[in-house]
């Protein structure tokens, strides 16, 4: 029986996990990324995780059929090559072959939310959907669709990016340089950003209590969550304007792909239905019934694993074509 391994590459931390052909996690390890130290280094530290992975299971290299990662920013994955990963310092990086090279085994990258949302699609909340849009919200809003069971990239591997549609009621200028990107508001650092403003500008929360006179800068969506269900007006508040800017976001996608289900993950997604329940109500008002009447909407299956599972089997399947 052969194995695959799946790799998820971020800016604080490295995730390796061992999956069988099925899509079932066995095991995994995390260990800091050091992207500071070079991109030399952390594929140093990949081979030796690989290692390290592998010894605890009892394998050998050879019953590894291929390693898929996931990284972030933008990819060249026909070439191996991560074009630019701001948060790894990365630019026109081989990623799959400098892997490849170390390890001695067939390696192929993706952005990393592709493989979040392949993941999910193949083994997780949306198994068994032909069309499937994902998405994800953490520090910003990603998304990606596998239509009948392949990834949909679009010109220059740049099909996602949810979170930069621009709405007019949102004042912040977004990283990018455009003003008014979704992801602004529809993330957890958004959420986050939005409360402290307000009580920066004499709001009164529950937060600031439970600050205990500590700064504003330490309030996180997860704090926002608890301030809602103590019954909070600024957090529900917040909840309810992000949920509906983020209704009105999806609505463009939905309209376009016409999707079967929406998986929501990512650590902003562990809201649930304090944001999910008004971004359901702005998405029907905001599309034909025809598309709403068939969409289903679940939060994902494997909040923390499914980008280390998409990237396996992506694998799994991208080396399998290779032979065929």
């Amino acid at each position: 029986m052969s194995y695959l391994i799946g790799m998820d590459i971020g800016g604080t931390n490295i995730v390796c996990g061992l999956v069988d052909a099925s899509g079932k996690l066995l095991n995994k390890i995390k260990q800091s990324t050091e992207a500071h130290l070079g991109s030399a280094h952390v594929f140093d530290k990949i081979d030796r995780m690989v290692g390290e992975l592998l010894q605890s299971a009892q394998l050998g290299r050879d019953q590894v059929a291929a390693i898929g990662v996931g990284t972030p920013g933008f990819i060249d994955p026909a070439n191996g090559i991560t074009l630019f990963a701001s948060n790894l310092q990365w630019t026109n990086v081989p990623t799959a072959e400098e892997i490849r090279k170390r390890t001695g085994i067939p390696t192929f990258i993706d952005n990393d939310v592709r493989m979040y949302v392949y993941g999910e699609a193949v083994c997780g909340a949306a198994q068994g959907y032909e069309h499937v849009l994902g998405i994800t919200i953490g520090t910003g809003l990603a998304a990606a669709v596998v239509n009948e069971g392949k990834l949909y990239y679009g010109g220059g591997y740049m099909a996602g990016e949810l979170g930069h549609i621009p709405l007019d009621e949102i004042p912040y200028t977004c990283g990018c340089g455009l003003k008014g990107c979704l992801e602004t508001v529809a993330s957890a650092t958004g959420i986050a950003r939005q409360v402290r403003e307000q009580i920066a500008a004499g709001r009164s929360s529950i937060l600031t209590e439970w600050l205990n006179g500590g700064p504003i800068d330490r309030i996180t969506a997860a704090d926002v969550s608890k301030a809602y269900d103590a019954g909070d007006a600024l957090a529900i508040e917040v909840m309810h304007h992000t949920g509906r800017l983020l209704g009105k976001g999806l609505a463009c996608a939905v309209t376009l792909y016409s999707p079967d289900i929406i998986v929501i993950g990512g650590g902003g997604a562990m809201a649930g239905e304090r944001l999910f329940a008004p971004m359901r109500e702005q998405l029907k008002q905001s599309v034909y019934s025809g598309y709403w009447d068939r969409l289903t909407i679940s939060q994902a299956q494997w909040i923390d694993d499914a980008g280390i599972i998409g990237s396996a089997m992506a694998a799994g399947t991208r080396s399998q074509q290779g032979k065929d």
